[in-house]
């Protein structure tokens, strides 16, 4: 996506929202979160965004259902990953601004994660124009 994209006619869009759900997650390793922030950070340094901050919480099952919540922090938003990992759930979104391609961040996140775990399933892949605002001119 580069700038503004027309929809509609009278609208443009200058940011994009991808979220993906997956089903089928197994971890990789015990501390499994600190593997999902380095697979997402990997995927940022591919791409055009900029990594401003990045962090993971690992939950345990004792306060909240185990999983994990991974998030980098863009210049041009975020890039982040939940997961419930008793039930193989995991979800992952990627909110991008500007020329950033929040598509291509999440087709790499995905292929890493396919490449480890070949049985995931992605339920649901939705694209979404952000920063809709008024053509100007």
């Amino acid at each position: 996506m580069r700038g503004a994209l027309t929809i509609e006619g009278s609208l443009a869009a200058h940011g994009q929202h991808v979220m993906l759900d997956l089903t089928g997650y197994t971890s990789p390793r015990l501390d499994e979160g600190v593997w999902m922030l380095d697979v997402l950070r990997q995927a940022v340094t591919r791409s055009t965004a900029r990594q401003v901050h990045a962090h993971v919480e690992e939950f345990d099952g004792t306060q909240s259902p185990p999983g994990f919540a991974a998030v980098v922090l863009l210049d041009e938003s975020h890039l982040s990953a939940h997961c419930y990992s008793d039930r193989g759930w995991l979800a992952i979104d990627c909110f991008t601004c500007g020329g950033t391609d929040a598509q291509g961040i999440v087709d790499d996140v995905l292929e890493a994660l396919v490449a480890v775990m070949p049985n995931l399933v992605v339920q649901q892949h939705r694209a979404v124009s952000r920063f809709m605002h008024p053509l100007e001119g």
